[in-house]
């Protein structure tokens, strides 16, 4: 499946299935992302199903695919959309916190439970007011997308708060750069993609990100020991695949329908790619020689009682709307 995805994504960059008559006429756009392309990322085959399936619809329209943060920084992406410079992005929408600090509940620790309560959380009141705030700032949503991940170390197995502490960590957002400080850990901030050289040079003894970016960045290479989802993952991120408003407003009714057709389809793919990784990530690092363990329901209430008293008061005080958020979140089951 993957393989023949790659040989859609080549064929997605190159334009093929374009019709020469219209080529005069042919809007081009530019999609960007951090997550090396040809991989097998699925967050990469995400954009190149979408360019592949529009580019190949005969409705005017090519879309341009930009992997490895060849076009944008990862944290650049949301202004370069809200610009018009970027057109489509697979964007962590935790990133984009530091404008709008309600985003930041995307990447809260334990707020979901697995992938099919990540779905459910899609079609709620919750996922509704985080998608009129990306609106109103000038972005919308072509396919939702949540991946789970874990935590790893240099140094030992993390499965409770005591493990983290005195390890400098990269924490993937500020809901559990709280948590994991009050744990005791000190943090260091960067995008997914640094975080090899992070570890590489000794900037990093820990980490946590997606069960798919511990694999495409290729962390067994660094890494002692990882804990996987399991049944008890603390770690979901909301990871859509976004489009400028200003750009998609700009296409006509015949365009702007064959690309929410090829969103339709690359969610659909996601959603199947996103459990799927998780049992990768595994198989991989273990092949790696590298220790997989998961935590018990009583190591993983451990933490969120660390999250209660740090990333999920202060997310309700401090953020306009917080406590209101998180409600609606929580009562989503």
């Amino acid at each position: 499946m993957k393989r023949l995805l790659q040989t859609v994504a080549a064929a997605a960059l190159l334009g093929i299935g374009l019709a020469s008559g219209a080529a005069a006429q042919t809007i081009q756009l530019k999609a960007s992302h951090q997550w090396p392309g040809g991989t097998g990322d699925m967050r990469d085959e995400m954009v190149q199903i979408i360019a592949w399936e529009v580019n190949s619809a005969d409705v005017g329209l090519e879309i341009r695919v930009f992997p490895g943060a060849s076009l944008f920084k990862p944290t650049d992406q949301w202004n370069a959309m809200i610009k018009g410079q970027l057109d489509i992005t697979a964007f962590p929408l935790d990133y984009a916190g530091g404008k709008h600090p309600q985003f930041h509940i995307t990447l809260m620790p334990g707020l979901v439970k697995n992938h099919e309560h990540a779905r459910r959380l899609n079609d709620s009141p919750f996922m509704q007011e985080i998608k009129k705030i990306m609106e109103e700032a000038g972005v919308i949503v072509l396919a939702d997308t949540w991946l789970a991940g874990g935590f790893a170390s240099k140094q030992n197995c993390i499965l409770e708060p005591d493990d983290i502490k005195g390890q400098v960590t990269r924490a993937a957002g500020a809901a559990f750069e709280e948590m994991l400080a009050a744990a005791g850990a000190s943090i260091a901030s960067m995008p997914s993609s640094e975080i090899y050289t992070g570890m590489q040079t000794g900037v990093l003894d820990a980490t946590n990100t997606s069960s798919e970016s511990f694999v495409s960045y290729r962390l067994y290479e660094q890494v002692k020991c990882i804990t996987a989802p399991g049944e008890n993952a603390l770690w979901f991120m909301y990871e859509p695949i976004l489009m400028s408003k200003r750009s998609f407003e700009r296409l006509n009714e015949e365009q702007q329908k064959a690309i929410m057709a090829a969103a339709a389809k690359a969610e659909e793919f996601a959603y199947q790619a996103a459990k799927e990784s998780d049992a990768n990530m595994i198989e991989v690092f273990e092949k790696a020689g590298v220790e997989v363990v998961t935590m018990t329901a009583e190591q993983a209430q451990m933490w969120r009682d660390v999250a209660a008293n740090s990333s999920y008061k202060s997310f309700a005080e401090k953020v306009p709307g917080g406590r209101e958020l998180l409600d609606m979140a929580l009562a989503v089951e």
